[in-house]
């Protein structure tokens, strides 16, 4: 396989300010800081593994881009704010001055990504990307997201490319809002989405929620209860992930990637492994196989500057089909964690989310 690689030093300049402006809450950074994502670019370099890769350059989504879903309003304003020294682009989504220059070049990232393997140019990419996108709204940024990274490189594959068929996994610990409802009526995109049961946004990612008219049984949420780990979502995967994706014969999968569902993430409470990153990479990658549908990974969560670049690493070599010869120094320890095994009431949630999905076939 020929795997690419998007990564730009600018995506660790991003500021996402303070992680709150409560008056009674001593100042303290955002948990999105860039010392996971540039620890897994260091990561790559130290093992060697970035000379088995294709290096994707990045660059800036030009504004006809990024209005294929983001209001000209929204965009105008994200502009504006950055050039005045940053602000608020919507809930928990602040940024600095050079908010918008980041954040374009972080949507513009994932595009390029997605044009490098449907032109075939390469089998898959991985998008390592900053900020995250998969909360973005058309009008408004939410959760640490400016722009929607992963709705804009799947409007870049419709209207460049012609693609009708994309199905989306998202396995952030965080419900992917955003994508949801940029596709919610819509058949040409399925979109999954993998979660913590109501941890952010705690409003949406109910597994009730299916879809709308023309779309209606293409959005599956899997709200799993805190404290799941690698039996539940390998569960998930082989009840629900695989069986719908194969039913939808996807001509290009975009996979948004957070790894704060490791079982050391500050904003998480999961217990997944670089293994668990590892084996729903690969069941991504064979169902894929069966279509001949390119693959984009898009960076999204994860916040753990010791844990995530070795989740990272495993995801990329399983894209690439190679292994760096890095050991997880710390994935013994999280494996034998009570809990990892698959649990009755995370069964039930998983057995719901796969007769529901008998049930719309």
């Amino acid at each position: 396989m020929t795997t690419g690689l998007v990564w730009d030093e600018r995506f660790a300049w991003h500021d996402a300010g303070l992680a709150s402006t409560h008056p009674w809450a001593e100042p303290y950074p955002a948990l999105d800081r860039p010392e996971a994502k540039r620890r897994l670019w260091s990561l790559l370099q130290a093992s060697g593994f970035t000379d088995r890769l294709v290096p994707i350059k990045a660059r800036p989504a030009s504004e006809e881009e990024l209005c294929r879903f983001h209001t000209p309003d929204y965009v105008a304003r994200i502009r504006r704010l950055s050039e005045t020294g940053g602000g608020e682009a919507g809930e928990n989504a602040r940024f600095g001055p050079n908010g918008f220059a980041v954040a374009s070049l972080a949507a513009g990232a994932c595009i390029e990504g997605a044009e490098a393997v449907l032109s075939g140019r390469i089998d898959n990419a991985y998008a390592l990307v900053r900020p995250c996108g998969h909360h973005a709204e058309a009008d408004r940024g939410r959760g640490f997201c400016l722009f929607a990274n992963v709705v804009l490189a799947i409007e870049h594959a419709r209207a460049v490319h012609g693609v009708r068929r994309i199905a989306v996994v998202d396995w952030d610990v965080h419900h992917g809002n955003g994508t949801e409802a940029a596709f919610y009526a819509d058949s040409g995109v399925l979109t999954i989405s993998l979660h913590q049961d109501r941890y952010y946004p705690a409003d949406t990612g109910g597994i009730e929620a299916i879809g709308t008219g023309a779309g209606r049984g293409f959005n599956i949420n899997l709200p799993l209860p805190p404290g799941s780990g690698h039996g539940a979502y390998l569960a998930a995967f082989e009840r629900v992930v695989v069986p719908a994706v194969s039913a939808f014969h996807p001509e290009f999968i975009v996979i948004a990637c957070g790894y704060d569902a490791a079982a050391s993430d500050p904003l998480g409470r999961m217990l997944c492994t670089s293994e668990t990153f590892r084996a729903m990479t690969g069941y991504v990658r064979e169902a894929a196989s069966h279509f001949g549908a390119p693959i984009l990974v898009c960076q999204e969560g994860g916040y753990s500057p010791t844990y995530a670049p070795f989740c990272g690493l495993a995801v990329i070599e399983e894209l690439a089909g190679q292994r760096s010869g890095v050991d997880d120094p710390l994935v013994g320890w999280y494996a034998v964690l009570g809990g990892q095994d698959l649990q009755p009431h995370q069964k039930a949630v998983i057995e719901l989310a796969a007769e529901r999905l008998r049930v719309a076939a």
